[in-house]
């Protein structure tokens, strides 16, 4: 691991690999790239795998395609000479074992053999005790008992209180007498590291300058304060970002939708957008809605986090991400549609069929009525083949005998019109039109319904265009073969 460059920032991602990656942990992980970033400092992910049991590689592989698809690229990783990875706790045993080992030779820590039902028996003792014991565990003063396992438990000391300036939430200042005497090492086969224990020895020695995490870790912090010192490290400042709660403000879960990254990316959320509105989940920067990536990094502060939590507003996110679409090149959104033609009822290959011109030519026309690739892909489908069902009130109200007359002379005028451009063919339907004594929409809606199934499409003529003369003549011919019949 580099040495750190003295006053550096340098922040980490350290999430856990026991379950998919939640829109609040990319939250905080994209606080803390936008942080190293606008600081040119250094962002480290470290993946927290010491919960052998619970953590799985599945989990890590989402975390990393999760970070590699929104581009919050990190700085720091035990590769060398190939791509960055993350470092893993799971590796660093030794550090820990050595720094618990100090401790104990320093009486900072000691051995504990209690069993959990007695120590639960202890403190439901001490909850009607009075004064109630300073610490639950005995082997602090009687020693550990013999021929049991032994786990590490470090020792609090004093009665003066724990306090920081936190950069979100302000000064938290918590009495040391409450916080009683707690594992550093567990008595399993691997003595493995508790969380906080781990976290700190970690931090301190990759040179974290700045702690950037949920408030929900809010109360292991004084615990982590106080190993700080006890280790003579030195301590980082910390900035405890909000939770994101739901619309009814309550903890976001399964229960408001999804709350994994990988469900946004496959429904077509793009990763701006993503990046946009997570950041604007409890920070400010004036009225300013939308914002591209260099934008946040040069107006990002940690001090203008809110305090309060954040709302996850689906309909929010479904506008910021249709402002993205729309602001994306049509070239660029041709290869982002790939993964979203087969599940829009497509295949593949009669896209690949397509000149990229012609489908950046065709995108425009529907951009402005979708909200995500997925909806754009879907809005599409007609143009590769006709569709496999019309909305049958559509079909009811335009595909009528007497609009089915209609469609028949409106195709002879397309037929008959030698430029088939969108102002020449609107043009064409438009005297026919008035030679009749009708309106356009008389002309267009079954023309609309017929080649797009919905009354719902971009202008119907650039759309006539765009398909062909070919194309359009023939499919209109069928839909009037088949509704004759």
């Amino acid at each position: 691991m580099p040495s750190p460059e003295p006053g550096k920032v340098r922040v980490r991602f350290a999430p856990s690999p026991t379950g998919f990656l939640h829109v609040g942990g990319v939250r905080t992980a994209l606080y803390n790239w936008l942080f190293a970033r606008g600081q040119k400092g250094t962002l480290i992910l470290r993946i927290e795998d010491t919960d052998v049991e619970r953590s799985t590689e599945e989990a890590v592989t989402a975390i990393l395609d999760g970070l590699r698809w929104l581009r919050l690229d990190w700085d720091e990783g035990p590769d060398v000479g190939g791509p960055v990875g993350p470092y893993r706790q799971l590796g660093r045993d030794p550090l820990y074992r050595e720094a618990a080992q100090r401790l104990l030779g320093e009486g900072k820590a000691y051995p504990c053999t209690c069993l959990p039902e007695e120590l639960a028996a202890r403190r439901e003792a001490a909850r009607s005790a009075k004064p109630a014991p300073p610490h639950l565990c005995p082997c602090r003063t009687a020693g550990p008992t013999p021929g049991r396992r032994q786990a590490i438990r470090f020792c609090v000391s004093g009665r003066g209180g724990v306090g920081w300036d936190d950069l979100v939430q302000g000064r938290i200042q918590v009495a040391a007498d409450e916080i009683d005497d707690f594992i550093i090492l567990r008595s399993d086969d691997r003595e493995t590291p508790v969380y906080n224990f781990a976290a700190v020895v970690d931090d301190a020695l990759m040179g974290i300058t700045h702690v950037v995490r949920g408030a929900d870790h809010i109360p292991n912090t004084p615990k982590q304060i106080l190993l700080y010192q006890a280790l003579g490290y030195p301590v980082p400042a910390f900035a405890h970002i909000p939770l994101v709660l739901g619309p009814d403000r309550e903890k976001l879960s399964k229960r408001h939708g999804d709350v994994a990254l990988q469900a946004y990316r496959d429904q077509g959320y793009l990763p701006d957008a993503m990046v946009n509105y997570l950041v604007r989940l409890g920070w400010a920067h004036g009225d300013q809605e939308v914002f591209t990536r260099e934008e946040l990094i040069r107006a990002f502060q940690l001090e203008r986090v809110g305090a309060s939590p954040g709302i996850f507003d689906r309909a929010k996110l479904d506008w910021l991400n249709a402002v993205h679409l729309r602001q994306t090149p049509p070239e660029t959104l041709v290869d982002l549609l790939a993964p979203f033609w087969e599940a829009a009822g497509v295949d593949p290959k009669g896209v690949e069929a397509r000149d990229r011109a012609w489908l950046a030519q065709a995108v425009p026309l529907f951009v402005e009525r979708s909200k995500t690739l997925r909806e754009l892909a879907r809005s599409m489908a007609f143009l590769f083949a006709p569709p496999a069902a019309r909305d049958p009130k559509a079909e009811a109200k335009f595909l009528t005998p007497d609009h089915l007359a209609l469609l028949a002379e409106a195709h002879q005028a397309l037929a008959e019109t030698p430029d088939f451009s969108a102002g020449t063919l609107e043009a064409a339907v438009r005297r026919l039109a008035e030679t009749r004594g009708r309106k356009l929409v008389d002309y267009a809606q079954p023309i609309r319904v017929a080649l797009t199934g919905t009354t719902i499409s971009p202008p119907i003529f650039p759309v006539l265009a765009l398909l062909g003369r070919e194309t359009v003549l023939d499919r209109l011919a069928q839909v009037l073969e088949s509704q004759s019949n």
